[in-house]
């Protein structure tokens, strides 16, 4: 049976859905979970989605523990070298799915089954060392995602960078990252290579074009 775990229960329960429905008319707040993105992160955790939905919304404040290979596998990379995939997804590719960050680390949700077909693709290409090498979560493996509600400005807590806006959110598939690893790993060996469009992380920017996502 899949656990899901929420973390900490210091919060009133509230209405939060009500809260996070007040604003999805705004949908360029990259960082903000809307009521739809709740119920696609609620979905991860099997069994009954509504007994999901009711314990979050009873912690709204908290991050939840969720299994992966079910509605999203995560690809979990150097926050550094995220950046540049990210440049890459936004600037020249189909964008990215929802992204979080979480104790130092960038993870990138991709579709179910990229953990296990990533790294086969990724050892036909010549890795250096300056270049580190993704962790993929699949089928047997949980991730901690960020909550509903942002607690505050301590980011040293997981936060979205691009939070999950709808039911069926796109999700990019192996070929996708592959494609985004290898044009990042580029950038660092590159001469000239331009410095990224990207705030630092403590600042928390907001820079994607998310009326591009699909």
């Amino acid at each position: 049976m899949t656990t899901t775990t929420w973390l900490r229960d210091e919060t009133t329960p509230y209405d939060v859905f009500r809260f996070l429905r007040a604003g999805d008319e705004d949908r360029h707040q990259t960082a903000r979970v809307t009521a739809d993105g709740a119920a696609w992160l609620a979905s991860a955790a099997g069994g009954e989605p509504g007994a999901a939905l009711a314990r979050w919304e009873a912690r709204p404040e908290s991050p939840a523990v969720l299994p992966c290979g079910s509605a999203f596998d995560v690809v979990n990379v150097d926050p550094v070298f995220g950046r540049r995939m990210l440049d890459r997804m936004w600037e020249e590719g189909p964008g990215s799915g929802p992204v979080a960050a979480h104790r130092g680390r960038m993870l990138l949700f991709a579709a179910p089954g990229t953990a296990q077909r990533l790294p086969a693709l990724l050892d036909w290409e010549e890795w250096g060392e300056t270049v580190p090498r993704p962790l993929c979560h699949g089928t047997g493996d949980a991730v901690t995602v960020p909550p509903l509600a942002p607690a505050g400005t301590n980011t040293a807590e997981p936060r979205w960078l691009v939070a999950p806006d709808t039911r069926n959110p796109w999700l990019p598939g192996p070929e996708v990252m592959l494609w985004a690893c290898v044009r990042a790993a580029r950038m660092v060996s590159a001469a000239d290579v331009r410095v990224s469009i990207f705030a630092p992380a403590a600042q928390g920017a907001n820079v994607y074009d998310v009326s591009r996502r699909r």
